[in-house]
């Protein structure tokens, strides 16, 4: 097997191979890293590679295989953390050139704990826009992130970095961030399969900055690979206050063979979204392999009105509060777009806050009430393909901010659903086109099982790169 085949394996695959002794743990991780010489240059999708940690820990990995004694479920698989959690022995910079790289780096997030703990190799930091705080990732501190389907165009972000190396081999697993679409766009645009989990299924620690929008979940190749990743990285820790109680799902028994009978949702705009006919015309074929599957499928009038305000008041408040703790120095290297978002975030009152957090509210109950009814919503997972890099929003669309152009993402921060993003067609200029499924609070199994069903039938297609 070639490195580049070898570094194109899923982890489910890897660990079949470690099993039966066909696969090493090191010349995966090596295959790995390969990709990453290879590619990173052109792409940017990390900002920090280990190679000797990388290679160090395949070795005692290997050595357990060797014994039959793996130490967890990802033992040996290369693994990639985006830039914004915190990773023992690594700087944590967050696109950021206000924070110290000198640290102190003494502690993990608790994902990266539980990671570690099941024998991930870990390869490095994947890029990400400062702290987060837009949908394409480029920072003043690391540069552009590009798309591997074509480079002039963005891979959307925040975790770019780890769509990039998902979608190209530079790992197998790889942990990605969502505040407002951050695990989905980018997922979308490079045509691999993200899920942000249902809030708090995924220990957090520190918090995210922008509250309570925030979650965190795996960017990988495959659906299985993500279930699996998920099962590890919602493993309890006690450091997150806001993380459900543990339950103990594997999540690879969501992986059922059949969705018959079940009852979907589709909504082609989510009642006000403006959506390029070729994405929709790809998505709207992709609904149809649903009925195939047996669903029983229902296009609706969108369950939620425009969510925008309420988002942008929770999102620029956010930013406006982590901007309280730099001082002008700080401030005066951070991306001026982040500064103009803080800006308008701290001249929002109080009660407009507690008047978005109300319809937030109502949106949740809204849901809530809708999957009474349905068990899975599907959308498009943007509106458009993907745009010129090194820009926030299409250029020449006389848009302004981000969330104005991917208005199927965050109404579902606001109401802390799980919803994932899986390639469902390229457009005629071979980009990929993301479908998004929705589900209810607390079913991750649901959308796992009505991802997988989709892709046994449309199996996800990597760039040839």
């Amino acid at each position: 097997m070639s490195s580049t085949d070898l570094a194109l394996l899923s982890a489910t695959d890897l660990l079949h191979g470690y099993a039966r002794g066909t696969i090493s743990p090191v010349e995966a991780t090596k295959a790995a890293l390969d990709r990453i010489d290879a590619l990173n240059g052109s792409l940017n999708a990390f900002r920090l590679v280990d190679h000797e940690a990388a290679l160090a820990s395949a070795r005692a990995s290997e050595a357990r295989w060797a014994k039959g004694a793996p130490a967890g479920l990802v033992d040996g698989v290369p693994t990639s953390i985006k830039d914004l959690s915190l990773t023992e022995g690594w700087s944590t910079l967050r696109g950021s050139k206000a924070v110290d790289p000198d640290g102190p780096w003494d502690e993990d997030a608790p994902f990266v704990a539980r990671l570690r703990e099941h024998g991930a190799v870990l390869l490095g930091k994947t890029t990400t826009p400062e702290y987060g705080w837009k949908g394409v990732t480029d920072c003043p501190l690391t540069g552009i992130t590009r798309n591997p389907w074509d480079p002039s165009k963005t891979p959307g972000g925040s975790s770019g970095g780890a769509a990039v190396a998902a979608a190209t081999g530079m790992g197998a697993l790889h942990q990605g961030s969502d505040g407002g679409g951050s695990i989905r766009m980018p997922a979308g645009y490079t045509g691999i399969y993200g899920i942000k989990p249902t809030f708090g299924r995924v220990p957090a620690y520190p918090l995210s900055p922008f509250g309570t929008v925030a979650h965190i979940g795996p960017m990988t190749r495959t659906v299985a690979d993500s279930a699996l990743m998920l099962t590890v990285m919602s493993e309890p820790d006690a450091r997150d206050w806001y993380a459900l109680p543990y339950d103990g799902a594997d999540f690879r028994n969501a992986l059922r063979p059949s969705i018959a009978g079940w009852r979907i949702a589709y909504s082609p705009d989510l009642g006000h979204a403006t959506v390029q006919p070729e994405v929709a015309a790809l998505v709207e074929k992709a609904v149809a392999v649903f009925r195939e599957l047996g669903a029983i499928v229902e296009q609706v009038e969108s369950p939620l009105d425009d969510s925008h305000d309420a988002f942008t008041v929770h999102w620029f408040s956010g930013a406006a509060n982590l901007f309280t703790a730099f001082s002008d120095a700080q401030k005066a290297v951070i991306d001026p777009g982040l500064v103009e978002v803080a800006e308008i975030g701290a001249r929002y009152s109080l009660l407009e806050y507690f008047a978005a957090v109300k319809a937030r509210e109502a949106m949740g109950t809204a849901m809530n009430t809708f999957h009474e009814s349905y068990d899975i919503l599907l959308t498009p997972t943007l509106p458009q393909p993907a745009f010129e890099a090194g820009h926030e929003v299409p250029p020449g669309s006389n848009m302004t901010r981000w969330t104005e152009w991917t208005p199927f993402s965050y109404p579902f921060n606001l109401t802390q659903q799980p919803a994932a993003s899986i390639p469902c067609g390229r457009t005629s200029d071979g980009l990929p086109v993301g479908l998004q499924l929705v589900g209810p609070k607390g079913g991750d199994d649901m959308v796992l099982a009505a991802s997988a069903a989709y892709e046994s039938v449309v199996p996800i297609e990597l760039p040839p790169i």
